[in-house]
């Protein structure tokens, strides 16, 4: 797979093992061989996301006295990151322009990487390159659109008879991506968006389109269990399907708010809780030209506002809540104080907490472009999202193991019992 090329007479080899064909969540060991002993040189990665646009990366690194770089043992020099960082060139792309987020949400295209070395600080002189195909879905995992009266998603399905816990996956907008990759770590994920029209079209939220959904997994055959897992919004939605639907047994809640948010929420024809509002006077415009939107929500800790907090002392299932720190879209840190502070205030002990100082509001599954602001459909402004780029991509890591870990233990406590979780 290594293609060689440039003015050396010595055979530069570029390797990524075990394969250059993996999964997207896994990582690889890049290597490179046939280098003069000491000679620096430039690493690049490169790819196209869905919309067109071209993220990339570079950094400078020194082979040692035989002519060997891995980048599992040297660091990095300069570039788009410093230090040893295994998988440095595949979170540090970037595109050109600013405000850009690399759109890969179609399961069945991989995302591709182009790997390569060059001569130190040219470009133009590539001695060796390896194309990574990093699948979103792996072997015999199905992907079906599904249509319901009042909800439409896609569900993945892993290989097998089961039974297998369920996942219902809620993001802002549709994204097949984490859905994908759960489903080949034997999961049955339906992955759902809280859209399905522009933003400003929609004067409610009816949980009971969520309530289908749910329904609909339960019924799968191979499923024996459901779990809820908020997505990069959509919060509110798995809180409020925990405490007022029966039979989700886990809910893992990321980067979101306590409360119901900009448009009221209605369950079996009716207004339940109604929203915090939000004021756009209050938004931070910072000179890059993204806006840092946190303080415009109304505040959830206020008194007037406590009306629009769900009642997650209702659920009957576990959550584990996730805050990233340094979130510039959400107080998410003080939404989840609160929402301990309430479970605790009600006797109950059935959540879990991780905090991750330095992560931004975009938690995505692991090696992705970080991107640290982009154009929020939702309230059709460039958003800064937070976080520095090295602690959000290992927060990234550690976050996806959190989940499955969470999933399973919890499905395994319950194995008897013939339940979803969220």
């Amino acid at each position: 797979k290594s293609v060689k090329r440039g003015s050396m007479s010595s055979q530069v080899r570029l390797r990524l093992l075990p394969s250059a064909r993996c999964l997207f969540d896994q990582p690889v060991q890049v290597k490179v061989e046939g280098l003069r002993s000491r000679q620096v040189v430039t690493m690049r990665a490169r790819s196209m996301d869905e919309k067109g646009v071209v993220f990339s990366s570079s950094a400078t690194y020194r082979a040692d006295g035989s002519g060997k770089i891995d980048l599992l043992r040297d660091p990095s020099l300069s570039g788009s990151y410093v230090g040893v960082e295994p998988m440095g060139l595949l979170w540090s792309m970037k595109a050109d322009a600013l405000h850009k987020y690399f759109f890969k949400d179609n399961a069945l295209q991989p995302h591709v990487v182009k790997f390569s070395v060059h001569e130190e600080g040219r470009e133009d002189r590539m001695l060796a390159e390896v194309t990574n195909e990093r699948l979103l879905i792996g072997n015999g995992v199905s992907r079906v659109p599904v249509k319901g009266r009042n909800f439409q998603g896609v569900l993945f399905t892993p290989p097998g008879q089961g039974p297998f816990p369920a996942v219902l996956d809620v993001s802002t907008f549709a994204s097949e991506k984490r859905a994908s990759l759960l489903a080949n770590k034997g999961f049955v994920v339906l992955a759902v968006p809280v859209y399905t029209d522009k933003p400003h079209n929609v004067k409610q939220t009816n949980l009971d389109h969520f309530k289908e959904a749910v329904d609909f997994l339960q019924q799968q055959p191979k499923v024996k269990s459901l779990m809820l897992l908020k997505g990069l919004s959509g919060g509110e939605i798995a809180l409020s399907l925990a405490a007022f639907v029966p039979g989700v047994e886990a809910t893992v809640w990321i980067n979101g708010c306590s409360a119901v948010s900009l448009v009221p929420l209605y369950y079996e024809n009716q207004q339940i809780i109604p929203p915090l509002l939000f004021d756009t006077n209050k938004m931070i415009h910072t000179e890059s030209g993204a806006s840092i939107i946190k303080y415009g929500l109304g505040n959830p800790l206020a008194e007037k506002n406590k009306g629009s907090l769900v009642p997650i002392e209702q659920a009957k299932g576990r959550f584990l809540f996730v805050a990233a720190e340094d979130d510039h879209c959400w107080d998410t840190k003080a939404c989840m104080d609160q929402m301990v502070e309430r479970l605790k205030h009600h006797g109950k002990e059935n959540f879990e907490t991780v905090r991750y100082p330095g992560a931004g509001h975009l938690m995505e599954p692991p090696y992705s472009p970080y991107c640290p602001s982009s154009f929020s459909g939702v309230i059709s402004y460039v958003v800064l999202w937070g976080g520095e780029a090295r602690a959000h991509a290992a927060a990234e890591v550690h976050l996806w193991s959190k989940i499955q870990e969470f999933f399973k233990t919890h499905l395994s406590c319950d194995a008897a019992q013939t339940k979803p979780k969220l």
